[in-house]
């Protein structure tokens, strides 16, 4: 078996050398695909980071009246985060004056304005985020109850920008699918076909080696190793830009989305990516061309 082996890999290394022009031309197809693929998985990850910071500023601010104590404030807080569905932060009068300066501290005119005013202007308030935007019609009915010491609710003032930031990510999510399945479709159907005209051009050769007797084994193998390293090579070779890709672009990226680490994504994801690399390559490399042989032999 292991002399087979051998045989059989040793037939398939004299055809990539023999035959080099198809050998590049299958890694080329493959390395692309994989590519694909592997940008693919990179942009799931960002797309993951994009929608959570887009959701992050999907939040409505209720803001109590100076005389409620934040105790009171503390219990409606515990209330609304018995419901799974939101997220809520306490944001106290010291808290949102210490927010108001760090924003505005290059702004020495406002800065100055606060100093004329001698006390804390801001209210205490609640920030609440909902995983559906639904969800907020709920919040105000219930905080509808409490109107008597709410001082504002921003909501209808936030309403219009909420519901484009939860259609957007979810514009992203189907989008991201979509251009998924197209891509990896394309990439087998064009390495199928690849694979295909590469066997053609070893057609005398198949035949003559039918008409000695040879197994279908001994003639399927070496397309299957040559496919096997067309697909190993070219995972590499994705490997490697897609690392350069994400190395020199991501503080482009850090620049155009705040707080996106491309490279970082990579690293973290990095036995993923590898994984995924190296199964592609084989799957993409040996099936198209186990089917394609099989059509032929069966000529």
């Amino acid at each position: 078996m292991i002399v087979k082996l051998k045989r059989t890999i040793k037939y398939g290394l004299k055809i990539i050398k023999r035959d080099g022009e198809i050998f590049l031309t299958s890694v080329s197809i493959l390395f692309i695909a994989i590519s694909l693929i592997s940008f693919l998985f990179i942009f799931q990850k960002t797309s993951q980071f994009l929608i959570s910071s887009l959701k992050e500023k999907a939040d409505v601010s209720v803001y109590f009246k100076e005389e409620v104590p934040e105790e009171e404030i503390l219990k409606i807080k515990e209330e609304i985060s018995k419901n799974p569905e939101f997220k809520v932060d306490f944001v106290s009068k010291e808290e949102a004056l210490k927010e108001f300066e760090r924003r505005h501290q290059k702004n020495p005119i406002l800065i100055e304005a606060l100093k004329e005013i001698g006390e804390n202007p801001f209210l205490a308030s609640l920030s609440i985020k909902a995983k559906e935007p639904s969800q907020y019609e709920k919040l105000i009915s219930f905080l509808k109850e409490k109107e008597e010491i709410i001082e504002k609710i921003d909501y209808l003032e936030r309403k219009p920008l909420i519901e484009k930031i939860f259609s957007l990510s979810s514009n992203l999510e189907k989008g991201g699918i979509l251009v998924s399945l197209i891509l990896i479709l394309i990439s087998i159907f064009v390495v199928f076909n690849t694979t295909r005209l590469s066997i053609t051009n070893f057609k005398e050769e198949i035949s003559i080696q039918r008409l000695v007797g040879a197994p279908n084994w001994f003639i399927r193998g070496p397309f299957l190793v040559q496919g096997i390293f067309a697909g190993l090579f070219s995972a590499f070779l994705s490997l490697l830009v897609l690392f350069l890709f994400c190395y020199f672009l991501s503080p482009k990226f850090s620049i155009l989305f705040e707080g996106l680490n491309l490279f970082e994504i990579f690293s973290l994801n990095l036995k993923s990516l590898i994984l995924i690399q190296i199964f592609a390559g084989i799957l993409l490399g040996t099936i198209p061309s186990f089917i394609a042989i099989r059509r032929f032999l069966k000529i």
